[in-house]
This record gives structure tokens, sequence and C-alpha cells, in this order.
């Protein structure tokens, strides 16, 4: 079983990095994956959030940097160190055949740091405002497939990586934004500004 897995995850990778390669998404996907090009985004976040609700704003913010330090924290500190799975760029039987985007990185593969930082602050942002704007699940889940997805694209992770981290962040994003909601009263914040 795990085998088969391993197969499908390898073919679903190289359908991605070689069968999707082409020169427009060898110079978006790097940028896609880059956290220096979401700066705006963060900062746009931050603003907003302490322009609109003031002190819960601020607590809004101190719980999107904790759904980040414990996703971090749980993918790069403690699974990828336990598992020890080699990048796609990085192992000897594949990286020959990888075509890489961008420096493969020396870290290990699973779970993708990226993909459980991402879909744990999506996740996050969807459990905390869904109510309010039903258009914030597309939009936060569409940025983080997007970030992961570039991953693989790059040739740093397997579809296999992402999906794990996905599934971390979006665990560890839901439960942050349930004690935030508990923590400032969901019947307060739901009908607030």
């Amino acid at each position: 079983m795990l085998e088969a897995l391993l197969k499908f995850d390898h073919q679903l990778f190289f359908a991605i990095n070689h069968g999707l390669s082409n020169p427009f998404f060898d110079w978006l996907m790097p940028l896609l994956r880059n956290r220096f090009f979401w700066t705006p985004l963060y900062l746009f976040l931050i603003i907003f959030f302490i322009r609109n609700y003031g002190q819960r704003g601020y607590m809004l913010i101190l719980f999107m940097l904790l759904t980040f330090a414990f996703t971090d924290m749980f993918s790069a500190g403690f699974v990828k160190h336990a598992v020890e799975r080699l990048r796609p760029c990085n192992d000897p039987t594949l990286k020959v055949m990888v075509n890489s985007v961008v420096s493969c990185g020396s870290g290990f593969s699973f779970p993708s740091s990226h993909a459980t930082n991402h879909f744990g602050i999506a996740v996050f942002l969807v459990t905390v405002f869904s109510k309010k704007w039903k258009w914030i699940t597309p939009l936060a889940l569409g940025w983080a497939f997007i970030v992961s997805f570039a991953q693989v694209y790059v040739g740093v992770h397997f579809p296999v990586d992402v999906t794990a981290g996905a599934i971390i962040g979006s665990i560890i994003g839901y439960l942050t934004g349930t004690i935030f909601l508990a923590a400032i009263g969901e019947n307060k914040w739901n009908t607030g500004n």
C-alpha cells in the first residue's frame, strides 16, 4: 500500500513538475512561493485588522502569529525530523530528472512547511471570518493551494508533502481560530463589525 502511494506520489510529482512546465510558470511559480512576494498582503491584513477591529484586531494578529508559530514548529521542528524524507531535488534516484526551478535547499521534504503554514493561516481566517464573509473561504483556501502547488512545480516537494502539510495546517488553523472565537466571544464577534 505504501509503495503504491509513493509510486503515485512520484508520478503526480512529475506530471506537475514536467508535464506543466512552461516559461511562464517557470517565472510565476517561484514568485508565488516566495514569502516576500506576499508581504503586501500580510501588511494589508495587519493594517486592516487594527483599523477595523481595534483592540480585538491586535488579538486577531496575535492569534494569527500563534497559528504560524504552531504550524511551523510542528512541521519543521518535529515531523520533518521524525520522517526525514528527502526533497525530490535532493533524492539521489530522482534529482537528475527533476526540473529544479529554484535552489533545492537542504531541509527535509515531509511535510511541506509552506503548505502547513499557509493552510494554517488560511483556515484560521476562514474559521474566524466565514460567517461574516462567505467569499473568504475560496479566497483563503485558493491562496494556500496556489502557494502549495508552486512548491511541487518548482521541484522542492512531492504532492504528498503538500497534502500532509495542508491537513496539518488546517487542523491547527481550525483549532486556533476556534480558541480565538471562544476567547473573544463568538456571538459578539459575529454580530459586530
